[in-house]
This record gives structure tokens, sequence and C-alpha cells, in this order.
């Protein structure tokens, strides 16, 4: 049973510091950033297990993780608070091309990450053909192009 205290402490402490670092969809997490998430597992692992290392445990302790993972789930769905608190509200970067500077430097998202994506989805290459760039609650970058922005990349023959 005690294990499966220190797993709810773990889970809780790496959700509260994960949502504090900042939000990053896995499709956009760096080779750094998977190295960090290894050694945080490593490093836990001991305190979760603590020196009980039979099969029933370590399924115990997935069964009450998971569960705890699905009981935030489902207290977000109910509540708009919990949801805002676990997931953040999508978030407006750049506005009819005007870039929102305090806003990207808060959540880390540089011009360039903006424009890489603005050509990935739309063939866009100026912020000035952007209507609004949004950071999405799944880390993702969404860009809406204004009227009459190439929407597409140019193919080059």
């Amino acid at each position: 049973m005690s294990s499966i205290v220190r797993g709810l402490a773990v889970y809780g402490f790496l959700l509260l510091i994960f949502r504090l670092t900042g939000k990053r969809s896995l499709a956009q997490i760096t080779t750094f950033d998977a190295v960090l998430l290894l050694i945080i597992s490593e490093a836990v692992q001991q305190g979760l297990i603590d020196g009980d290392e039979s099969m029933s445990n370590a399924f115990l302790l997935v069964l009450a993780l998971l569960g705890a993972d699905i009981l935030m789930s489902v207290l977000a769905v109910r509540s708009n608070r919990v949801d805002k608190l676990l997931n953040d509200a999508p978030l407006l970067l750049i506005e009819d091309g005007t870039m929102h500077q305090d806003r990207m430097k808060k959540v880390r998202v540089t011009a360039d990450d903006i424009l890489e994506r603005a050509r990935e989805l739309r063939g866009i290459e100026r912020f000035d053909q952007i209507k609004y760039a949004v950071l999405e609650r799944s880390g993702t970058v969404t860009v809406i192009p204004k009227e009459g922005a190439l929407t597409f990349p140019m193919e080059r023959r």
C-alpha cells in the first residue's frame, strides 16, 4: 500500500512540475527533452518501488497511476477550473502579423518556431501573412493565414 501512496505522490509532483515548465507535445520534444524524461523516470523509479520489486507491486503501482490519470481527466471534463489548472487555455501568440513577445517569451516559443510551423502547414513565409498563431492546449502551434496569403507550399521546378 505504501508504494501506491508513493506512486501517487510522484504522479502529483511530476504533473505539477511538467505543468509549470510548459507544454510541448510528444511530436515537439527535442533530444534533450527525451533524455531528460528518461533520467526523470530512472530517478523516481526507486522512490516508487522502495525495495519491493515484486510483479504484483509493479502492477498495482501501474494501476494506481493509470487510475489517477483517468481521475484527473474525468475531473477536468466535469470542472472548467480543474481543466484550466491541468491543461491551461489556448494562447494567442501572433495577431494580424504582430507578435506578442511577452507571451512568446513566457511559453518559450520563438519566432523561428512559429515560422517553421507556418511553412509546414500553410506555406507561409512571413509574419505579415499570418492572421493568428495560437499555442494550443496540446502544445502545438496552429497558424491561420490572412486572406489572400499563400496557403500551400510552392513547388519548385
